[in-house]
């Protein structure tokens, strides 16, 4: 990864693309300008979906040019690191809420040689990653509900987005949001503070490896709202 810098990233979740052309999909998203590629991992377990696991990652490792950004939304998490750091996963985030030891969970991760993220589900106070920002690379806030691509962004997280920004202050953490983002609320949690915003139909939305420019007009349509 490059160096820490807290300009505006894009990360696509591949949640929304096609399944049947994933490396297609990743080439086609960052030469649209994606600045890192997110990768929804869910386990039927910790949430009522099943994605994808280390297999797909390594898949798709050799068409990512950018951050590949795997968002774990399994329990439990340690059993697997490993496996993702093999696969080649540059950051890979942990739920909070998935284990007693998160603590554990993040020197583990690092260890393996990837950033860490810790994530945080919306009932879940912004206060539970205070004593986890010595060992985190990213938080990341979900503004929905995690387990499906589409659902309707929840308002009253954006208090909570702003007391993360707050909480973060001048440490090399990127804050990232996740969930019912698109051209409508990408400024709303920009101003509250997040520097790094996942989208999933709102990027794929309309377009196609043979249409790829309209992941690109997507894409610039969320970035140019989230700057204003």
């Amino acid at each position: 990864m490059t160096a820490f810098d807290r300009n505006l990233k894009i990360a696509p979740s591949i949640l929304s693309a096609d399944f049947a052309a994933f490396g297609a999909e990743v080439r086609a998203i960052e030469a649209q300008g994606a600045d890192w590629v997110h990768v929804d991992v869910m386990d039927g377990h910790f949430v009522p979906n099943i994605t994808f696991g280390p297999q797909l990652v390594r898949a798709i490792r050799p068409h990512v040019t950018t951050v590949m950004d795997v968002h774990l939304m399994i329990a439990p998490v340690d059993p697997y690191i490993d496996a993702f750091a093999d696969a080649g996963a540059d950051i890979l985030t942990a739920h909070v809420e998935a284990g007693p030891h998160i603590h554990r969970t993040l020197q583990a991760i690092r260890g393996a040689g990837m950033k860490a993220g810790v994530a945080l589900n919306p009932g879940t106070p912004a206060e539970a990653v205070a004593p986890l920002l010595d060992d985190v690379d990213l938080v990341l806030a979900m503004t929905v509900n995690p387990g499906f691509g589409g659902q309707k962004f929840l308002h009253p997280m954006l208090d909570k987005i702003a007391a993360l920004r707050a909480m973060i202050g001048n440490r090399e953490i990127h804050l990232e949001v996740d969930g019912g983002v698109d051209t409508a609320t990408a400024p709303l949690v920009a101003q509250a503070g997040a520097d790094a915003l996942v989208a999933g139909s709102a990027v794929f939305r309309g377009g196609s490896v043979e249409t790829a420019s309209v992941y690109g007009e997507n894409i610039a349509a969320i970035r140019a709202a989230a700057q204003g």
